[in-house]
């Protein structure tokens, strides 16, 4: 179990949902918390719930310029968390081109702009703790998801990535694919969401592995498996299950 206590995390994309949840538990256990959205208001609103002390350091992770003199004020810092994500559900026959580069810009390239600014100084120092949230919907591609799930697809290949890089140094990387999980995002969708979770459970399974050594953690864990299994899987019977 690590020791929190005073370490100071930004969070990215804490303004409900899960982010709200994980910022719960992460302040509970000491960590004094910089606390980022595009809604200033949320965050200081949270800000004044948590037990232990928090910033809020408002960001747009779409805007380069917004990210850079957001890690200017955010300063020196032990990790960061990545949970900024937009979603919306459709696919190629009900396509939506501001939609789908907004998932992109934002989900993908947002993460992309975090990492610029925080991964140089984490190397620089050789001491950091880097968090990226991606989906078990990134595992392959899905039908009316082509967007979102490509965008995670994306987070997660950008962690194995600076894994490789970083994994023998004392700059830790972790990724975490979560299934569903109950938030405004998941509202949107039609269709009956097997193993839903609260915010609170997937915050519960993030804290869980942010205290381990392991890398990756994708859950809920028989859920998972469908996913990660169908990486095996030839085209053809692929495309004929899921498809």
């Amino acid at each position: 179990m690590i020791d929190w206590a005073g370490k100071r995390y930004w969070l990215v994309g804490a303004s409900e949902g899960l982010g709200e949840a994980l910022a719960q538990k992460m302040s509970a256990a000491g960590v004094h918390l910089i606390l980022s959205a595009r809604s200033e208001d949320k965050l200081h609103e949270l800000a004044g719930r948590l037990p232990g002390k928090a910033d809020v350091v408002p960001v747009d992770v779409s805007d380069t310029d917004s990210v850079k003199a957001a890690a200017e004020a955010v300063g020196d810092i032990d990790g960061v968390v990545q949970l900024a994500g937009v979603y919306w559900p459709f696919g190629a026959k009900d396509w939506d081109m501001d939609q789908a580069i907004a998932m992109a810009d934002i989900n993908f390239t947002g993460a992309m702009r975090l990492m610029g600014a925080v991964v140089p100084k984490f190397v620089e120092r050789d001491a950091g703790h880097i968090v990226l949230t991606g989906s078990l919907s990134g595992f392959r591609g899905l039908p009316a998801a082509a967007a979102y799930t490509s965008s995670k697809a994306g987070v997660m290949t950008l962690a194995e990535s600076l894994y490789a890089d970083l994994h023998r140094t004392n700059v830790r990387v972790q990724l975490i694919n979560p299934g569903f999980v109950k938030t405004r995002l998941t509202d949107k969708n039609d269709f009956k969401m097997p193993f839903i979770m609260e915010p609170e459970q997937a915050a519960q399974e993030f804290f869980e592995h942010m205290n381990s050594s392991a890398f990756k953690r994708s859950f809920p864990t028989l859920f998972s498996w469908v996913f990660r299994g169908s990486q095996f899987l030839p085209d053809w019977l692929y495309y004929r299950l899921f498809a």
